[in-house]
């Protein structure tokens, strides 16, 4: 019973990361897509005043963010993190309900 419970625990963590991949690889679709469009119309309404390095960085930034964290390169906030986090939280819970 408990074996099948781990299988399907690894089974939906498996599938959770892999939906965050592809949401991440969506993200950079959509800039790869818009960035040229608005290189262009900078280019062409305003080109003394070159505004699309702003709109690259600005999105480029949480992109960059974005992947760290769907493929777990992020130095801040990790899984490990989380689970430090959980069980201080569960350890807290449990001392209070101690004293009740």
């Amino acid at each position: 019973m408990e074996t099948n419970y781990k299988e399907a625990e690894r089974y939906y963590r498996a599938h959770k990361k892999v939906e965050e991949i592809k949401k991440f690889y969506q993200h950079l679709t959509v800039y790869l897509l818009c960035n040229p469009i608005v290189i262009v119309v900078n280019l062409m309404t305003s080109p003394e005043f070159l505004y699309f390095w702003w709109c690259i960085l600005g999105w480029g930034i949480p992109i960059v963010l974005h992947g760290l964290k769907a493929f777990e390169c992020a130095p801040l906030f990790n899984k490990k993190w989380e689970d430090q986090k959980i069980k201080e939280i569960l350890k807290k819970e449990n001392n209070i309900q101690k004293w009740e």
